[in-house]
């Protein structure tokens, strides 16, 4: 339910952005709330309150945002409010950020490697993606991850490339785990028959 909400009020807050051809300047308000929100926890948990009445809640946001965002921000949250979604701001500005990338063609890449790669090697992977995929530009996101032995596991949005050993490792005992039950199963008829004797 909470992604259905945040996926109607983030496409529509695009949209509208994109009609008042105000995108860009939408898109730094959005993060720098994001970045106000993520440092003060207890306004979402405030607007969140049930004995906050819905007025209330209203002037907080004013008080607290008025002037410093558009009229448009501001008639967004205040709509938000007004609708008892206030909860889901935090999920509605991930999806509009998510959706603005998508549409400037900005990729999210989460790299993880055995071990920590080299400026070079950051450099040739983010290459590598920017020649075999639409994106024109990546955020690279990197972590160390030891128990994959070598190799890397790569992934934007829900694709994965895994060129890890541990998974190669597992592809490989799984592939001779298959071969072992089809050799069982091949000699299992004559070890019943032998039984009967």
């Amino acid at each position: 339910m909470a992604k259905l909400v945040s996926k109607v009020y983030g496409d529509a807050l695009f949209e509208a952005a994109q009609e008042t051809k105000c995108l860009d300047e939408t898109f730094e308000q959005v993060l720098a709330l994001q970045e106000i929100l993520k440092e003060h926890e207890d306004l979402i948990q405030l607007l969140n309150h049930p004995q906050v009445v819905k007025e209330e809640k209203i002037q907080i946001i004013d008080s607290i945002f008025q002037g410093r965002v558009s009229d448009d921000m501001m008639g967004f949250l205040t709509t938000v409010v007004e609708k008892g979604r206030q909860g889901d701001i935090p999920a509605i500005f991930e999806y509009f950020i998510t959706t603005v990338k998508e549409y400037k063609k900005i990729g999210i890449a989460y790299v993880t490697s055995a071990v920590p790669l080299s400026e070079e090697q950051k450099a040739q992977v983010t290459e590598r993606l920017l020649t075999t995929t639409r994106y024109v530009e990546f955020e690279m996101n990197y972590e160390v991850d030891p128990s994959l032995i070598g190799g890397m596991i790569i992934r934007i949005g829900d694709r994965v490339v895994d060129s890890s050993i541990k998974t190669q490792l597992y592809e490989l005992k799984r592939q001779l785990l298959d071969v072992h039950m089809r050799i069982v199963k091949e000699e299992s008829p004559e070890i019943l028959e032998q039984s009967y004797d």
